[in-house]
């Protein structure tokens, strides 16, 4: 899919990759926002601290040994922030970002004005002049989304804005379905590329006995990631899962909760309230695998999930910002990725590192001969029900600091890439999507928080 240069890598480069992290953890702002000592991106986002599932996964399906697995991850971190400060420095005219090579040793970042190369390419990132700002596509989506609720799209399954190509992709199984879509939308043709569909995607849910959780008296899906509202515990999940009422059992057959909202299709997003006998705790899969945090990950960063019917199975995120039309209907907001996924994964953990991404909602192939799936961001099902993600405890700041800075920033909180927040008398922009957590104040992470 990359139209770009990719940088060739093998072990013997694995030192390649360390420059990479010290070249593209600067900062892009006029103010310093930590001391020397502050922590670098990966160890923000605890990358050492991906789950052994995931990372026997990432090597199994992306031809990794361990050391080039870790130093990926530690790649597409350090990575992330600078997209992020290089987002804001070049405002209106960025076109999006991604990561390429073996080890995610490459970040190229797009813009439509020219002047903004030599700041691009002195952060250690490669530089792509295009036609589109993301702005302009995310825009020319919107139309397209609004569109599909009064016009069919079973013959155009799926669109998505593709930074790598830098246009609005439809993928359609004719020409003409595809350009009644985008005529019903008003959405200009230059912004677009049709291509062939080759997907034909449907949720990942099964009606057969197995393990996981199951609704009602039959169909099984997988946990997404265990979550807090106040006292009360549960988990994140699909929302073709089941609906608001639904009362779910565990694996083992014993009562476990209550859907407590839903919503399909549009979104794929549910919660589930559990009772007493359930605890919430940062884990995937019932192993050591821990969740650090949020962070939404970059295109072309490596992501793994965890489904009660195939297990881990790993690949890399494709496209943000993408829209499926399922048999039921159009679900959008959602991230497609290489990773195969079968019947009963649905639900289940998409996580890149240590970081939690999101629920798996459905996709095509399988785990055999390989496919696409696509996953509803974690982000908005939090921001959406008032939820805090379960994890592993506090960031890199000091959680016993009694003191108050006030401000505007809090724990808890989904912030998006260029929120603003207070913090201690000083103003920090977001620079990546993610829920805040204890120990993440903005003078404490640098490759979430940009002093401005």
């Amino acid at each position: 899919m990359l139209q770009r240069h990719l940088r060739a890598v093998c072990a013997a480069t694995a030192a390649a990759g360390a420059l990479l992290v010290a070249g593209l953890s600067g900062s892009a702002s006029a103010h310093p926002s930590a001391s020397p000592a502050a922590p670098t991106a990966a160890e923000t986002l605890r990358t050492a601290a991906a789950p052994p599932g995931l990372l026997a996964a990432l090597q199994r399906d992306l031809g990794l040994d361990r050391r080039q697995a870790d130093r990926r991850l530690a790649n597409e971190a350090e990575a992330g922030a600078t997209a992020g400060r290089l987002r804001a420095a070049v405002g209106g005219h960025f076109a999006g970002a991604w990561v390429s090579g073996a080890l995610s040793d490459t970040l190229t970042v797009a813009t439509t004005d020219p002047a903004d190369v030599p700041a691009i390419r002195s952060r250690g990132a490669d530089a792509v002049v295009v036609d589109h700002t993301l702005a302009a596509l995310d825009a020319a989506k919107a139309r397209l989304d609004r569109a599909a609720a009064r016009h069919a799209t079973t013959a155009t399954p799926v669109w998505y804005v593709d930074v790598t190509a830098n246009a609005l992709v439809i993928q359609a199984e004719r020409p003409d379905a595809a350009r009644s879509l985008l005529a019903a939308a008003g959405v200009d043709a230059s912004l677009t590329r049709i291509v062939q569909a080759t997907e034909h995607p449907r949720p990942l849910y099964d009606l057969r006995g197995g393990d996981a959780y199951y609704i009602g008296t039959g169909s099984r899906c997988s946990i997404g990631f265990p979550v807090t509202r106040g006292t009360q515990q549960g988990f994140a999940t699909a929302g073709h899962c089941g609906r608001a009422g639904s009362t779910t059992s565990g694996s083992n057959r014993v009562a476990q909760g209550t859907f407590q909202a839903s919503v399909f299709p549009g979104n794929d997003m549910a919660w589930v309230a559990t009772n007493a006998n359930w605890t919430a705790t940062p884990y995937v899969n019932g192993s050591s695998a821990q969740v650090a945090g949020s962070t939404q990950a970059t295109v072309g960063s490596s992501v793994c999930r965890s489904g009660s019917t195939t297990g881990w199975h790993c690949g890399t995120v494709q496209q943000l910002n993408s829209s499926v039309t399922y048999q039921e209907g159009t679900v959008s907001g959602v991230t497609r990725t290489s990773v195969c996924a079968e019947p009963g994964d649905s639900g289940g953990s998409f996580i890149s590192g240590s970081q939690a991404q999101g629920v798996t909602s459905g996709g095509s192939g399988n785990c055999t001969s390989g496919g696409t799936t696509y996953f509803q961001p974690v982000n908005p099902i939090l921001q959406s029900y008032g939820l805090t993600l379960k994890t592993t405890g506090t960031g890199p700041g000091d959680p016993g600091d009694p003191g108050d800075p006030g401000g505007t920033w809090s724990a808890g909180t989904v912030y998006q890439a260029g929120d603003t927040v207070t913090y201690g008398g000083a103003t920090y922009r977001c620079l990546q999507s993610h829920q805040a957590q204890p120990g993440w104040e903005p003078p404490n992470t640098p490759a979430l928080w940009q002093r401005v």
